[in-house]
């Protein structure tokens, strides 16, 4: 009678097993002492570029533009009144007014944002339309044509800038409701008026709260 053997589950590792087993140590311990200069790498750029970098940058900055860099913040009597870099929203007629906002409510610097209107829109059309009836409301004696920018939103709906000739365009409104001649409106947009990039780049420019600050320097309005 024959006896059949079973598989005996117990066997020894085999000597494959062995190689692979010291094949995967020798190559741990091959790769274990790239590990350490690397996390050191690691540490010591993370210091360099996102401590020391910055660091510098910001003392440089404060050293050299030092209003820039802290954003070209306008003060009047010793209050914070805007940014030279960021518009708001100005529609009282006895200031310069702004191009019309679509970032948030207007001038919303938490939501910086255009209209996204394409030209074939129709609520483009109204929303120009619109703007054109304010401004005849606000000077019906007005009957120059009135600049393209006033009537537009910027791509970011924060432009602290209108064009000379969006400025002119309400010199005689911003004038009469103050009453100052239109020269001394006219000299507050010229002062605040910057010129082309290096006398190439882009167009002038004006800004709307230095010419608006400017303004209430000249006169001050009785309060209603």
């Amino acid at each position: 009678m024959h006896t059949h053997s079973h598989p005996d589950t117990n066997t020894k590792p085999s000597v494959q097993d062995a190689t692979d087993s010291s094949n995967a140590l020798d190559d741990a311990a091959t790769h274990m002492p790239m590990l350490k200069p690397a996390i050191l790498l690691f540490i010591l750029l993370g210091i360099i570029l996102g401590l020391c970098y910055p660091l510098l940058m910001t003392g440089v900055g404060q050293v050299t533009m030092p209003n820039q860099a802290n954003g070209s913040l306008i003060e009047k009597e010793g209050q914070l009144v805007g940014s030279a870099l960021i518009g708001q929203q100005f529609d009282q007629p006895q200031y310069i007014w702004t191009r019309p906002s679509a970032a948030g409510d207007g001038y919303d610097a938490t939501q910086s944002s255009g209209s996204n209107l394409g030209p074939l829109n129709p609520e483009l059309a109204s929303n120009v339309e619109a703007q054109v009836q304010k401004l005849k409301a606000a000077d019906p004696q007005n009957k120059a044509p009135i600049p393209i920018d006033l009537v537009t939103m910027s791509g970011s709906g924060l432009d602290p800038h209108i064009s000379p000739a969006a400025a002119q365009w309400q010199a005689n409104r911003v004038a009469n409701i103050r009453g100052i001649s239109a020269e001394q409106v006219q000299k507050a947009i010229d002062d605040n008026t910057d010129s082309k990039q290096f006398n190439i780049f882009g167009e002038p420019r004006v800004n709307v709260l230095a010419v608006n600050l400017a303004l209430d320097q000249i006169s001050t309005l009785p309060v209603k």
